[in-house]
């Protein structure tokens, strides 16, 4: 499946248990409108990720945009205007107290008040939009042009994140910085209700996937990127790992040198409880992205 006809979807987790998809835990209990939320037993595959030949591109290109800068024009802080779309089916969906959390959630993880290095991004609530609409509410992915026109504000540095309902199958997905040039209207992120603080979602109810939908959103790749092999996800100072962690190991070690896996980095797959934090690498290179994709300098 080409880039130019799923550009938009950076990020899928996916659970266990459906046509196609590995089994990793326990089988996925089917959800349908309103019989309760999917068993969630682990984050699985993410068929629509960039490869390897385009996020070689995406840094190459950050590269030269970072080379042509004037010195001192690379971000140390970035504020992030956001604007949060709540769609409901005129009945569930995320209530504000949920979104307010989910604000205060991001600003603890990415200023590293939960663990790991402080990336000196922040963000600052533009507004919230609430959308009766059944259809999107239900199928954000199969309506996700129609849904992201029609809400969208602000230009590339501007965060929308979208709150909706995926069936047994996606928590989240999200847009590279280096897409929004060719497909803007398409830009941001997308999460369930039930993965925010305070979600029904077992496992994935402390806020952490829209952490880690921003991630990429910010220019970061899976810990896992590449397995064992080079440049695994090209931050230096997050150690390989050859397959994502599911659940919450005490500690994985599945590459030979460097170290044991991140299993408590965002940008894993564990679960929630096991997510506590970036790397100071981590946190460069999102500010580095920023800078040459999210506020291009003339």
């Amino acid at each position: 499946m080409s880039l130019g006809s799923l550009a938009s979807l950076a990020c899928l987790f996916t659970i266990a248990g459906a046509p196609g998809v590995p089994a990793r835990a326990a089988a996925a209990r089917p959800c349908g409108g309103h019989a309760g939320p999917p068993r969630m037993d682990g984050r699985g595959p993410e068929p629509y990720a960039p490869d390897r030949r385009d996020t070689e591109r995406m840094l190459s290109e950050m590269r030269r945009r970072l080379g042509a800068l004037r010195p001192g024009l690379r971000a140390h802080t970035v504020t992030v205007p956001l604007w949060v779309h709540v769609i409901t089916d005129g009945q569930a969906g995320a209530p504000e107290a949920a979104v307010t959390a989910q604000v205060e959630t991001l600003n603890a993880a990415y200023g590293g008040r939960l663990g790991g290095a402080d990336t000196g991004v922040r963000f600052a609530l533009r507004g919230v939009t609430r959308t009766d609409n059944q259809v999107w509410f239900h199928q954000p992915l199969a309506n996700e042009a129609a849904m992201k026109q029609r809400l969208r504000k602000g230009g590339a540095e501007t965060l929308n994140l979208y709150v909706a309902q995926f069936g047994e199958l996606v928590l989240g997905y999200a847009t590279y910085p280096h897409w929004y040039q060719n497909n803007p209207k398409l830009d941001g992120v997308v999460v369930d209700w039930r993965s925010l603080p305070g979600g029904s979602l077992r496992d994935f109810g402390k806020g952490y996937t829209a952490v880690h939908e921003i991630g990429h959103w910010l220019g970061l790749l899976h810990t896992f990127e590449n397995g064992c092999g080079s440049p695994g996800d090209s931050v230096d100072d997050t150690p390989p790992e050859a397959t994502s962690t599911q659940g919450c190991p005490d500690r994985k070690d599945t590459c030979p040198d460097l170290g044991d896996d991140p299993v408590h980095n965002y940008m894993d797959y564990s679960h929630d409880r096991c997510m506590s934090e970036f790397t100071a690498g981590q946190a460069a290179r999102m500010r580095d992205m920023w800078t040459a994709y999210r506020v291009p300098t003339p």
